[in-house]
């Protein structure tokens, strides 16, 4: 894939994938809260970053090298 279509594909990753990942995460969260009760910040905290992880891990290869300018 080249990298302009690497850079608009990351782009519209980003404009509607990261508000649908924000909407599970929050979904996640109030779900995991009604069940157990109201978590620690940190467990929130880690619950959080674990859903980002798992967001963008298939994504890695799309994000790769799109800061750089082309050569």
């Amino acid at each position: 894939m080249d990298l302009k279509t690497r850079k608009r594909l990351s782009l519209l990753i980003l404009l509607l994938g990261l508000p649908g990942y924000i909407v599970v995460a929050w979904v996640a969260l109030a779900w995991v809260n009604d069940r157990f009760g109201r978590l620690p910040i940190w467990a929130e905290f880690l619950l959080i970053v674990v859903l980002g992880i798992i967001w963008i891990l298939p994504f890695r290869r799309v994000f790769t090298g799109i800061g750089k300018g082309e050569e």
